[in-house]
């Protein structure tokens, strides 16, 4: 079994490492849920350009007197950093698919060795629809992946090949769990394990995910966990 982790600091362990992807000027769009907390955690000194599909650039946090004005895709309550704009949507959208956003973070029902995405629906369940991620997968030129690295029934999300209906077909750069980093090569269709949660090792990691894989040797810690 894999150890269980209190599901704040499942949260924050994973928008915390993908912070540590993003450079200096980086437009980058974020999905909803554990996506969301990643403008929270970038480094001190790196200006990330946040992006918000339904029309504005330069995001930043929710203000303290909430603006009902400034909403983002998601639902969620910005502001406007200073030289930030608004703009209508197909323009918007025009950044996404004219290849202009750098990364967008998503969540994800299952990711493949592939770099196949399954992340709207489930099948039997009601839902809005696919929205602006099947252009964010296949418009950004990195798509990272941020998920809990099992399902609530202990089956891993990590697969040779999904079961779900797919978002988009070979696209997703890394994947992001609270135990483990992966690479995906599109290319060759394969893992790589980068970097490991100090609580685990590197059987527990085959055992608990649903595709093949290599590991770089010596594995390290996940960034920002080599104290732990």
């Amino acid at each position: 079994m894999l150890p269980e982790l209190d599901e704040a600091i499942v949260k924050e362990r994973i928008a915390r490492r993908i912070a540590l992807e993003f450079r200096d000027g980086d437009v980058v769009n974020l999905g909803i849920g554990i996506p969301t907390l990643v403008s929270e955690y970038i480094p001190e000194g790196i200006d990330v350009i946040f992006q918000a599909e339904n029309g504005a650039l330069r995001i930043g946090p929710a203000p303290a007197v909430p603006d009902l004005k400034c909403i983002g895709a998601g639902g969620r309550i910005l502001s406007l950093l200073p030289g930030g704009s608004f703009m209508a949507s197909d323009t918007s959208f025009g950044l996404i698919r004219g290849g202009h956003v750098d990364a967008t973070v998503l969540g994800a029902l299952e990711v493949d060795r592939s770099g196949n995405i399954a992340n709207w629906m489930v099948p039997g369940k009601s839902v809005p629809g696919m929205g602006g991620a099947m252009d964010l997968v296949v418009g950004a030129k990195k798509v990272y992946v941020a998920m809990t690295h099992v399902t609530k029934k202990g089956e891993s999300k990590i697969l040779d090949k999904c079961t779900l209906p797919l978002t988009a077909l070979g696209v997703v750069t890394m994947i992001f769990t609270e135990f483990a980093v992966f690479s995906v090569d599109v290319k060759n269709g394969g893992l790589t394990l980068l970097e490991i949660a100090p609580e685990v090792t590197l059987q527990q990691m085959r055992e608990h995910t649903g595709a093949k894989f290599e590991a770089v040797d010596p594995l390290p810690f996940i960034k920002g966990m080599e104290a732990a």
